[in-house]
């Protein structure tokens, strides 16, 4: 219940950047997650970590030796990531992933999740999210994300190929996960 108020508080703060009333639901991280063959990831990330819901399933199917770069834009959201995550790379800004990546040695991702609140952004930010997740997936590489309506399927489907959109309705607001591989 903390959590929930917890991140009420920071939507309530910045609507256009947090993107939702309450965290992420079990339901919808564990439908996200477990689109991935996780025996073959080495580098992942999560974009629009949030307080952690989705991240704790990362934890738990993550290899080991595999790395994991956090993106949260929230500074308070970011400092519990990284106070509950501390074996992650957590970081400011998504619009770096190539960057951020390069800079640990890492040249593509076998995956990237995001929560970001894609639609609730100008057209320019958008965009370069986007660049960003196409030039540091690997080819091939697995774009999970979920959004609260189904606006971003065209932008999405010009550079991967959607293999799947899935309805969680249990999650507040009901969600839908879009399950793409780059083309």
């Amino acid at each position: 219940m903390n959590q929930q108020i917890f991140f009420l508080q920071r939507f309530m703060k910045s609507p256009k950047n947090v993107g939702s009333v309450a965290p992420s639901s079990r339901f919808l991280a564990k439908k996200m997650v477990k689109q991935v063959d996780w025996d073959n990831i080495k580098a992942v990330a999560e974009l629009g970590a949030g307080t952690g819901p989705i991240t704790r399933y990362i934890q738990s199917n993550v290899n080991r030796d595999a790395k994991v770069f956090l993106f949260e834009m929230d500074h308070v959201m970011r400092k519990k990531l990284r106070l509950n995550y501390p074996e992650f790379s957590s970081h400011a800004n998504a619009t770096q992933l190539v960057s951020t990546i390069n800079q640990k040695n890492i040249t593509n991702l076998d995956c990237i999740f995001s929560g970001l609140p894609f639609f609730n952004f100008e057209r320019e930010l958008r965009d370069t999210l986007v660049d960003q997740i196409v030039r540091g997936l690997k080819p091939g590489g697995m774009f999970i994300a979920f959004q609260y309506s189904l606006q971003m399927k065209k932008q999405l489907s010009e550079h991967f190929i959607i293999e799947d959109i899935k309805f969680v309705p249990l999650n507040v607001p009901p969600a839908f996960v879009y399950v793409c591989r780059k083309k």
